[in-house]
């Protein structure tokens, strides 16, 4: 193809990974290539906390409490974390909010340009590998307090199941099984899904599990906003199977977060494991 109307990297065949495209063309649009002044700005901007994500047989889901936070501030109550990677992929935002919805917006691009480029999808793998070089070219940043530490969650289409992966700030990779929680209330959400969790759940109940993890996480952190009764706001849920991703409405959390806050009106620790295995004990 010869078009004297675009430049020669424009026409340049097989780059099929947009922020390498970008960096080549008009570097000074990535993120992590602007310069910044000396000194830490973590304090400046709102973060993101909590995101938690667990497996069911035929699915994952990938739920996210909605406050914002800018030091000891409430800087936004229904700011949004988690969202659509591609089809069949989510990802959830922890650290600084601005550079991390940035980071996600670029990250949808470059599985929109690797797919129309080369035909298909990217694996689960390859797409949790393009998400790692992401993290890893914004360590500049993360050096001076505006770390992005993402979660990255989907439907593994090779392999018919629903996979976790999670990072950190150097864009080190990890996959995680069964369950996983990143933010300021990760530490109480995974200890809540280790009471919670059984691989034999099903959407609904898994979907629960993760409300009830974020729902912990809020009460022993203050950083992490549980559902608000007063303005109706609740934890964004996604649910990704072999059919594709889908959010929840808001309505149908609403029920469920209703279920879990009257449960906790009578049990405020929240429903309990069985000492000896078996199905979880306690209301759900």
């Amino acid at each position: 193809m010869n078009d004297p109307r675009l430049p020669a990297s424009y026409l340049q065949p097989g780059i099929s990974s947009f922020s390498d495209f970008l960096a080549a063309e008009s570097p000074e649009l990535l993120p992590s290539r602007r310069a910044l002044p000396q000194g830490q700005a973590g304090e400046l901007a709102p973060h993101g906390t909590t995101i938690v994500a667990a497996t069911f047989p035929g699915g994952v889901v990938m739920a996210g409490d909605r406050r914002a936070t800018m030091g000891n501030i409430i800087a936004q109550r229904d700011i949004e974390k988690v969202f659509p990677a591609d089809e069949f992929s989510a990802v959830g935002i922890a650290g600084t909010a601005g550079l991390a919805v940035e980071m996600v917006r670029l990250f949808q691009t470059e599985l929109e340009h690797y797919e129309k480029i080369e035909g298909t999808t990217l694996s689960m793998d390859g797409k949790a590998n393009r998400l790692a070089a992401l993290i890893r070219a914004n360590l500049g940043m993360a050096m001076q307090g505006l770390a992005v530490v993402p979660l990255f969650a989907g439907f593994d289409l090779r392999h018919s199941q629903g996979r976790i992966f999670s990072y950190d700030v150097t864009g080190g990779r990890y996959e995680e099984t069964a369950f996983y929680s990143v933010g300021s209330g990760s530490l109480f959400a995974k200890g809540s899904l280790k009471k919670l969790y059984r691989e034999d759940l099903d959407e609904t109940e898994c979907v629960t599990a993760v409300i009830q993890a974020l729902y912990d996480a809020a009460d022993d952190d203050s950083a992490t906003g549980g559902p608000d009764m007063a303005r109706r706001i609740f934890p964004v849920v996604r649910v990704i199977t072999a059919d594709g991703g889908r959010r929840l409405l808001d309505d149908d959390v609403a029920q469920i977060a209703d279920r879990v806050i009257a449960g906790r009106m009578i049990r405020p620790d929240g429903p309990g494991a069985p000492l000896t295995g078996g199905t979880t004990g306690g209301q759900r």
